[in-house]
């Protein structure tokens, strides 16, 4: 090894001299017999009991060893089979096998352990902890050979990897053993929550809420009773209740009021209550647990709707279904992969014959890679290329240090073979720093039009990322060659992802035809270890640090203070900014709404900084003691924070979230998990835990996940992990349910694909390709497709067989499936089918992302005792471009009602909607109740659609229930991304609002009337409303810029929201302003009238498919 490559520190040239070496060892003994870190260096008195027995014993053999405290677990298991060796032990186990052979055990509270990481310090092992805490002299650890999975095991594997749709054990695109260290480690969070969860309740899994019930279904509820008709056999008996009743309380007031029914209701003398339980008719839902009737999710829906509660008397599930099968692994020391401290790591006043590991916070030469060169397969078919390679260390998004190297020609392989040294020391690169590797072309002229130029007229066409310390804490070193992903083309539907892509620290699987650049980073005579804290911090720097982050704000500084605090999540923070956070940073933490501003204030490349800030959270009180912001603790998930403990506060604040909540925000916590520099995190685990706790939470993350790992190479492996950690734990019944639905989807994407073979880039579907398709789905039905699945946008719901006289294939180029399935369950009281689009083509993510928004913008509205009647139907993707959407019962476009009554003309009839109502609400009190509907979904679609910036509103893509409830259907363009035609934008009104909408509110023309005056009253509350909660949904999108939606790319893409929101006005304004947009409507309703009556005329269908029959 070059003389160079053992210096840990540029500092200290004396260690290549070997008097001066010499000199300092002796130094160092002499020091280390008093040296306070001493005790850190004490032995262990371990016994090993061996896999071998020499003597033909009744036992095995076992040994004592003195192991070191800073050996390694590597060196611990090599020393044990050195004195195996040496006392002639089994000597031809020993000198046939390696240490690698076996594996370390030890028991704690009754739990096998493995300790499992190699390189870890022994020290700092949870097992040594342990037997401190019991005052133990000699430990035990046992040593096994290496376990072999049985072929039980090895086929559950692969129905595992069928299920996640990824094979989690294949390592030939890994540079390290995270893959499989995380798998491993997982398994310790799943077994607490398995040990944890009430089997009963998590059979059942009640859907509640713990939000108050809002005012406007309190006004539905005669004196705080409800009526429940529940079902037993073929009976039924109406039963009235308070809504603040338990599950329980209703069941014995049942069988209290029908005690001289029990003949005719068929329960028997024997049973009582307490053999129940109420479950919804026709769903997979139950009423059950402590919580009062009115905090289920169900009861509020039936009372939101004017709905009769329809409940069936019925025995509780088994929880014997839900049972997990026995793992083969052994949970691993809780403190796998935690480094030491600096103290117990560092080199100072040690022997060095007695130094195993070297702390970063040693090294104090800068940091640099030597780049070799790269290999591509085959040459892009362009003349003559100059190109360099662009070398960055990034955390999150901060650039800590850039160098480059020089130009050169472009062929199959290219050769620097140069030092890039970084204006960054070894011991300042903090844990989930990126080495950013990316190559470009440099371009001679004129500038191009093509895809992503940046500057000096350089285009990017490689890159690929390495984290400097790898998920143990332990620096990089050594050659590395890295496959590189290609930069897309701007034409390429993989570009919109691209802001994500670039993230990644995996590498091209593709390894047959992907460029490869290798590169050489410094290589060290021990492990470089990154510790995890320091033991003791000099009072005197701790004092001066105090002091100057708890100085007094002068008073002029406190208004600019606020001003910053109080900006939104988008406003750029300026140098001087960032500066004042940090010097007032105590004064920072006891207002939690500016910990992310003051965290993206860190120089994350300067470890004072870091160590300064890890203080500083671990003292975080005001954080831990306010309420929860969910907005605010997200935002510190997003992609500029990667910090692990900055993001385990937020994830802690998260904990805090009921399930009906954490599903709310599910999408998004998802897309963080790509922010994670490492597998293992505390959102990973967070979500781990949440999932294996409710069935609900764990179906929306199965497909949640499944979908991301079809659709994102970049990620597959990090999702695979989390998907595969989940399935060994949600249960038997679970993982048959899963296997129903991909089965599913996998034979309907089959069927899809051949109908659109069938009839390519056709709009028009022909009787022959309806007949064809009915053909393909009875031959399935009776061949192949499950009697029942659950549905996968509504797990309550379970699908029977298809109605194959219902089916067809639906008019557009990518030839959805209209599916109408029977319902499964018996005691369903609905006759109507299951109803369900069949996508495949089209990416569904932006949609579901639109419905959950609005989602979330009616849990809001109903928080000020608004409702708006939105109807955010049933959305999912289920894989790479493939998905399903709900069929919304009772509901037709208005171009269809349109059309019906006069044709094309239909556009320009102001009284044909009004009159639809009135033909299907024949009654007057019930025409009343459908133009309220009308108007509250109407209100709430403006301004939703308003804010949101949602385009290519025509009159396929807006629908009406027979009970008056609009909504519309179909997101493909959000956030002012609107079509245009010759480039003239197509959308010529702030939202929505017709003459026949106005029609159905009693005006016309600038008059008004009572619904009218209603319809602004509601709109200007609904506004004001989302207002308060602007950083939430700037924070939800921000979160889903990585989600490689096409319209949503770049924080400009999110500006809109701001503009929308008119951020940074007066509450007055902001009223006049919405109540200008709604005049706008009116006025320019007839231009809107002119664009439906074209698209009725050419029959356009814009990408959208009629939702009707």
């Amino acid at each position: 090894m070059d003389s160079e490559l053992m210096q840990v520190s540029d500092e200290e040239p004396e260690l290549l001299q070997e008097d001066s070496l010499t000199r300092r060892r002796r130094r160092r003994r002499k020091k280390a017999i008093t040296s306070p870190s001493c005790a850190s260096m004490d032995h262990i008195t371990v016994e090993f009991i061996l896999p071998t027995n020499s003597h033909g014993g009744s036992g095995p053999d076992s040994l004592q060893l003195e192991v070191a405290g800073n050996w390694t677990v590597e060196q611990v298991k090599a020393q044990v089979w050195l004195k195996a060796v040496t006392l002639n032990l089994s000597f031809d186990f020993y000198q046939r096998l390696s240490p690698d052979h076996c594996i370390l055990l030890y028991q704690k509270k009754g739990t096998v352990c493995e300790i499992y990481d190699k390189h870890q310090v022994f020290q700092t092992l949870d097992c040594i902890r342990y037997w401190r805490a019991l005052k133990k002299d000699v430990g035990r650890i046992q040593l096994v050979p290496c376990p072999q999975p049985s072929d039980e095991s090895l086929q559950y594997q692969r129905d595992l990897n069928y299920l996640i749709g990824y094979d989690v054990t294949d390592v030939s695109n890994v540079h390290d053993d995270e893959l499989e260290f995380t798998r491993r480690k997982l398994l310790t969070p799943r077994r607490i929550e398995l040990l944890d969860r009430d089997p009963r309740l998590y059979s059942m899994d009640p859907w509640v809420t713990c939000k108050p019930l809002p005012k406007h279904l309190l006004s539905k509820v005669n004196n705080g009773h409800i009526l429940l008709v529940i079902h037993m056999s073929t009976a039924s008996q109406t039963i009235k209740v308070s809504i603040n009743d338990t599950p329980s309380q209703v069941l014995m007031s049942f069988f209290t009021k029908t005690a001289n029914k029990r003949a005719l209701l068929g329960i028997p003398d024997n049973i009582s209550e307490s053999d129940f339980v109420l479950r919804v008719c026709g769903r997979e839902e139950y009423l059950y647990g402590e919580r009062p009737l009115q905090n289920f999710n169900w009861i509020r829906q039936c009372l939101k709707n004017g709905e009769e509660i329809h409940l069936v008397l019925t025995a509780p599930p088994d929880p014997a279904m839900d049972l997990v099968q026995r793992e083969d692994w052994a949970q691993v020391d809780d403190c796998t992969g935690v480094a030491g401290t600096h103290e117990q790591l560092t080199i100072e006043e040690k022997d060095h014959e007695r130094v195993f590991t070297i702390s970063m916070w040693d090294c104090n030469r800068k940091f640099r890679v030597k780049v070799l060169g790269i290999d591509i397969p085959a040459l892009p078919k362009v003349p003559e290329l100059i190109v360099f390679i662009e070398a960055s260390i990034f955390h999150g998004q901060q650039l800590l240090a850039q160098e480059r190297t020089t130009s050169k020609s472009f062929s199959e392989e290219v050769l620097w073979n140069c030092w890039l040294e970084f204006n960054i020391k070894i011991k300042d690169l903090p844990k989930g720093a990126r080495l950013n590797l990316q190559f470009y072309k440099l371009s001679f002229g004129s500038a191009s039009s093509s895809t992503f130029l940046g500057k000096n007229k350089s285009r990017l066409l490689y890159y690929v990322n390495l984290l400097l310390v790898d998920h143990r804490s332990l620096l990089r070193q050594g050659e590395f060659i890295l496959h590189m992903w290609k930069m897309p083309e701007k034409s390429d539907e993989s570009s919109s992802s691209i802001n994500a892509d670039k993230l990644t620290s995996a590498t091209n699987p593709d390894k047959a035809s992907s460029m490869a650049v290798v590169i050489l980073l410094d290589k060290y005579c021990y492990p470089v270890v990154l510790p995890k804290s320091r033991e003791s911090v000099s009072a005197a720097k701790e004092a001066e640090g105090c002091d100057r982050g708890q100085r007094e704000m002068p008073n002029h500084l406190k208004k600019q203070f606020e001003a910053i605090v109080g900006t939104d999540p988008l406003h750029p923070l300026s140098p001087e900014d960032k500066e004042l956070l940090w010097h007032f940073r105590h004064e920072c933490m006891r207002d939690p709404r500016a910990y992310p501003k003051l965290l993206s204030s860190v120089r994350w490349g300067k470890q004072e900084d870091v160590l300064a800030t890890h203080r500083l959270l671990e003292r975080s009180s005001a954080w831990d003691s306010s309420g929860l912001d969910v907005g605010l603790a997200m935002q510190l998930l997003d992609c500029h924070y990667s910090d692990a403990q900055v993001r385990s506060i937020a994830v802690r604040k998260l904990e805090t979230l009921d399930d009906d909540d954490v599903l709310r925000y599910l999408l998004q916590l998802v897309q963080a998990v790509k922010f994670e520099p490492y597998h293992d995190s505390a959102l990973v685990r967070f979500l781990l835990k949440r999932a294996l706790r409710s069935k609900r939470i764990g179906h929306f993350l199965f497909w949640f996940l499944r979908s991301e790992i079809a659709q994102s190479k970049h990620y597959q492996q990090r999702y695979a992990v989390l998907l595969e950690a989940y399935l060994r734990g949600c249960g038997g019944d679970l993982l048959t349910d899963f296997q129903k639905q991909v089965e599913m989807t996998e034979a309907l994407q089959k069927v899809t694909r051949e109908m659109k073979a069938t009839s390519a880039d056709k709009y028009d579907v022909t009787a022959q390709v309806v007949f064809l398709l009915r053909q393909k789905l009875e031959t399935l039905q009776s061949t192949g497709l499950p009697q029942s699945f659950r549905v996968p946008y509504d797990p309550g719901l379970k699908a029977g067989a298809l109605l194959i006289e219902q089916c067809k294939v639906m008019a557009s180029k990518k030839k959805p499936l209209w599916l109408q399935f029977r319902r499964a369950d018996p005691t369903s009281r609905s006759k109507d089918p299951i109803g369900i689009i069949f996508k495949d083509g089209d990416d569904l993510r932006q949609d579901m992302l639109i419905l959950q928004i609005l989602l979330i913008m009616e849990s809001i509205w109903e928080a000020e005792s608004l409702d708006l009647c939105l109807l955010p139907y049933g959305c999912i993707s289920t894989g790479n471009k493939i998905g399903m959407i709900e069929i919304v019962k009772d509901a037709t476009t208005i171009a269809n009602i349109q059309q019906s009554v006069v044709g094309s003309t239909g556009a320009f009839k102001d009284e044909i909607l009004h009159q639809w109502l009135r033909e299907k609400c024949v009654r007057e009190d019930k025409f009343q109740q459908a133009v309220e509907r009308f108007l509250l979904s109407c209100g709430g679609y403006c301004v939703a659609t308003y804010v949101l910036g949602i385009g290519d509103r025509h009159n396929d893509n807006i629908m009406i229930t027979e009970s008056g409830n609009l909504f519309h259907i179909d997101f493909g363009h959000i956030l002012g991304n609107y079509k245009s035609f010759m480039g003239i934008s197509k959308e010529w009104v702030p939202f929505v609002l017709t003459p026949d909408f106005l029609f159905v509110m009693g005006t016309s023309g600038k008059k008004s009337s009572p619904h009218f005056q209603k319809f602004q009253d509601v709109c200007v509350k609904a506004y004001l409303a989302l207002r308060h909660h602007t950083n939430l949904l700037i924070i939800l999108f921000s979160m889903m810029l990585m989600t490689g939606m096409p319209q949503l790319t770049s924080k400009e893409d999110i500006e809109y929201i701001r503009e929308a929101l008119t951020v940074g006005r007066s509450e007055d304004e902001a009223q006049r302003h919405l109540l200008d947009q709604i005049e706008i409507c009116r006025e320019k309703g007839w231009m809107v009238q002119i664009n439906w009556f074209v698209h009725l005329v050419l029959g356009i269908k814009q990408g959208v498919e009629k939702q009707s029959t």
